[in-house]
Formats: C-alpha cells, sequence, structure tokens
C-alpha cells in the first residue's frame, strides 16, 4: 500500500478545515497565522504516526502478496515451457 502521501494530505486537510473556520470567525490575521502553523505541525506529525501504523500493519499482507504473485509467476513459466515442449514434440513427429 502506498502510503508516502498520508502525512500531507492529513496536514493539508487540516489546515482547510482551519482556515474556513477561521474565515467564518473573522479572525485575526496574526492569531491565524499562529494557529495556522500549529495546526500543521501537530496534524504533520499526526499523519506521520498513521504513516508508520499502517506500514507496520500492511507489511504482512504485502509479503503474501508477493509470495502469491511470485508463486504463479513460477507456474506461468512452468505452464509455458511444457506448452513449449509440446510444440517441439508435434512439429518433430510432423518431421517423420
Amino acid at each position: 500500500m502506498k502510503t508516502k502521501q498520508v502525512p500531507a494530505i492529513v496536514m493539508l486537510t487540516a489546515g482547510f478545515v482551519t482556515c474556513v473556520i477561521s474565515i467564518m470567525q473573522h479572525m485575526e490575521f496574526g492569531r491565524f497565522l499562529k494557529i495556522l502553523l500549529l495546526v500543521l505541525i501537530c496534524f504533520y506529525i499526526l499523519g506521520c504516526v498513521v504513516k508508520v501504523i499502517l506500514d507496520k500493519n500492511f507489511a504482512p499482507m504485502q509479503e503474501e502478496e508477493e509470495e502469491q504473485e511470485q508463486t504463479e509467476e513460477g507456474e506461468e513459466t512452468a505452464d509455458g515451457t511444457e506448452a513449449a515442449e509440446d510444440m517441439e514434440n508435434i512439429k518433430s513427429d510432423g518431421d517423420e
């Protein structure tokens, strides 16, 4: 699972909500900037924590999927070689 964007998405969403609420409350600009900076930093850290948790929980699932893909690829190559051998046998039978 791709989790690289999670911290940025969480941070930007929180920043957007903060902006909307600040506009609705007619907040002073200096106070708004301080609050926005604090919110962005806190939610970036929170997003990083969420990313680490997701990576740890989905790592075993990714390993299982990779193993399944490798076994499927092994079966496909085995099937392909058998088909190629059958074609060679048919060609050699036809030549006789």
